[in-house]
């Protein structure tokens, strides 16, 4: 049973474009001193500091010194994400910000579809022990019609294209207590978040802000990863010879759901290449193993980059679909690196989770 509450979210006491970021894992070098000399305050001085113990001094400062408050009492918050996506479609992303009992996967309440690495595990750990805070929520999904949706009135908070609303979370406990939860974004966070709770005991570590998006939401879309591999003429690709990546395409929009197929483009020409029947698009390229491999969701930049000599071979896919990501989740499958392309990212800064 999905345990979803309402809580008293942590919040900057003036809420501005200037104090805010993308999620920590998207982040560059450079794009984290973008953001930090936008405001002293801006949330990258936290989830991407370079000493997890200073983030979390600041972070307890900022509380004392008023930058940030806690709010009085528990609410839930419905978000709204106005976006234009990877292929220029205008498009508007609804949920709910909520808390979350965090719960061991074998339990399947909460269920991954991506493999993690100790590496970000170990050092976001170190930034929850520091600032006893979830910094940044994960992205969650489940099926059916939302229980709260974003009310007639101005929100409370904007910034960066996303809306907030402070609302009555009442309801939560009830919607979400048959719900099977899938993460979308953020499975190095959900597994921090169980560690914590098992070393710290207390009933305040065993939670941690999510924001859940229907299934049914118009404005959830995933898009592709393509793939491109460098050094690797031991590659070999057979398929059916196509006169260009657009007419590839084409007839890759024409393939069955139900059996993997991708556009592969070398030097010598564009092939149709198709699968298995029962596979996805990315199994059949992850055949090829990750030597050499890069990853774009820009078309463009995957032709372009053999075109240019830098890669042998590029690989376009289509999108994976939702329902066979549930359903490889729920049969205990874990997909291959990238198979999911959420786009927007969630915006970090907005509210904060006493843990």
């Amino acid at each position: 049973m999905a345990d979803v509450r309402p809580f008293r979210a942590i919040r900057y006491a003036v809420p501005t474009a200037a104090v805010v970021a993308p999620p920590y894992d998207v982040l560059g070098a450079e794009d984290r001193e973008a953001y930090a000399a936008r405001d002293p305050h801006n949330v990258v001085h936290l989830t991407l500091n370079d000493s997890e113990e200073e983030a979390g001094r600041l972070f307890r400062r900022w509380l004392e010194e008023g930058v940030l408050v806690l709010d009085e009492e528990p609410s839930a918050w419905a978000v709204a994400q106005d976006y234009v996506g990877p292929d220029g479609v205008p498009r508007r992303r609804e949920g709910i910000v909520a808390s979350l009992r965090v719960e061991p996967y074998e339990r399947r309440v909460v269920l991954p579809h991506e493999r993690t690495h100790a590496g970000p595990k170990e050092s976001r750990l170190r930034l929850l022990r520091a600032a006893r805070a979830q910094l940044e929520p994960i992205f969650l999904l489940y099926e059916g019609e939302p229980p709260l949706v974003p009310p007639g009135r101005a929100p409370d908070i904007v910034a960066a294209g996303t809306s907030l609303w402070r609302v009555d979370g009442d309801v939560l406990p009830g919607s979400f207590a048959e719900q099977q939860l899938l993460i979308a974004d953020g499975h190095h966070r959900y597994e921090t978040a169980l560690a914590f709770a098992a070393e710290i005991g207390t009933p305040e570590s065993a939670r941690m802000m999510v924001v859940l998006v229907s299934t049914a939401d118009p404005g959830l879309e995933i898009f592709p990863t393509h793939r491109a591999f460098s050094a690797r003429p031991d590659i070999s690709v057979d398929g059916t010879a196509v006169g260009s990546v657009e007419e590839g395409l084409a007839a890759l929009a024409l393939e069955p759901d139900t059996r993997a197929a991708a556009v592969a483009v070398t030097s010598r020409g564009v092939l149709l290449v198709r699968g298995d029947e029962g596979a996805l698009d990315v199994e059949l390229v992850d055949r090829f193993g990750h030597e050499g491999i890069s990853y774009t969701p820009d078309q463009a930049v995957a032709v372009a980059a053999v075109e240019s000599g830098a890669a042998d071979v590029a690989f376009l896919l289509r999108p994976t679909r939702i329902e066979d990501v549930f359903e490889r989740a729920r049969r205990g499958e874990v997909m291959p690196q990238k198979t999911t392309y959420f786009f927007p990212k969630l915006t970090s800064g907005l509210l904060f989770h006493p843990a």
